[in-house]
């Protein structure tokens, strides 16, 4: 499918960010991967295509530093915890009172983040997130600045090297990609087990990333694995069906 028209608003700090919307049934917030954007992630491999059929409303963000949002190139637009200051102010400016959340990698901290923060939504979906990234997600932050700090260096074929070559294909931009790595913050284990939505855990099943002992940790969650890498999954229809189903 067409990529939908782009639609902003302004972030409390007065950053512009960007977001899409497929289909017109319930409110599903999804949120992309580092690096990726909203269309790259969930339109490009029909998955927003799917749960629109299922009766979403798909609100795609890009987050910022990402796609059509803004990408700064200045420290200060990058504080602390700032990708969950926007998500809550894009739920803010939807003005959604009931509806469901979800997102890919880093877009699935993302939404554990938004309801450590207060978020109320009915139902979440965590995929392709593992317990460590989300409790020591500032050390999790080196491969990234390797990368970004050394492109053009890589052994084709090599993970650094598939992050480049995806950089190049979604016109990333690696000053603003950098800044943001210094706005990740961990979750404290207390907070992940006080989590009370119900939350489903997807992952691939060649994704090493401890996804099971993030399910044991929410209270309230139900585990599944899809193909693929962490790379490939997001490519893989099964994301789709399997978000669709867990929120059916």
């Amino acid at each position: 499918m067409l990529a939908p028209p782009v639609q902003t608003f302004t972030a409390p700090d007065g950053i512009s960010l960007a977001y899409r919307i497929v289909g017109d049934g319930r409110p599903l917030v999804l949120f992309h991967g580092y690096v990726s954007t909203g269309t790259t992630n969930w339109i490009r491999y029909g998955h927003a295509e799917l749960l629109a059929s299922r009766g979403f409303q798909v609100v795609l963000p890009d987050l910022r530093g990402h796609g059509d949002s803004a990408r700064p190139h200045d420290a200060s637009a990058y504080p602390p915890d700032v990708l969950t200051s926007d998500a809550l102010a894009l739920v803010a400016h939807l003005g959604l009172t009931d509806y469901d959340v979800g997102g890919y990698s880093l877009g699935g901290r993302t939404v554990v983040r938004m309801i450590v923060r207060g978020a109320t939504p009915t139902r979440a979906v965590v995929a392709g997130v593992g317990l460590d990234d989300v409790v020591a997600a500032a050390e999790r932050t080196s491969y990234y600045r390797n990368v970004l700090t050394n492109l053009g260096s890589f052994e084709r074929g090599s993970g650094e090297w598939q992050v480049e070559a995806f950089l190049r294909t979604v016109s990333g931009d690696p000053e603003a990609l950098l800044l943001l790595l210094d706005s990740w913050v961990d979750t404290p284990l207390s907070d992940v087990q006080a989590i009370t939505v119900p939350t489903a855990v997807v992952i691939g099943t060649d994704d090493v990333r401890g996804a099971r002992e993030l399910a044991d940790a929410l209270p309230l969650s139900t585990y599944a694995e899809i193909p693929g890498t962490h790379m490939s999954a997001v490519t893989k229809p099964q994301l789709g069906e399997t978000i669709a189903n867990a929120l059916a």
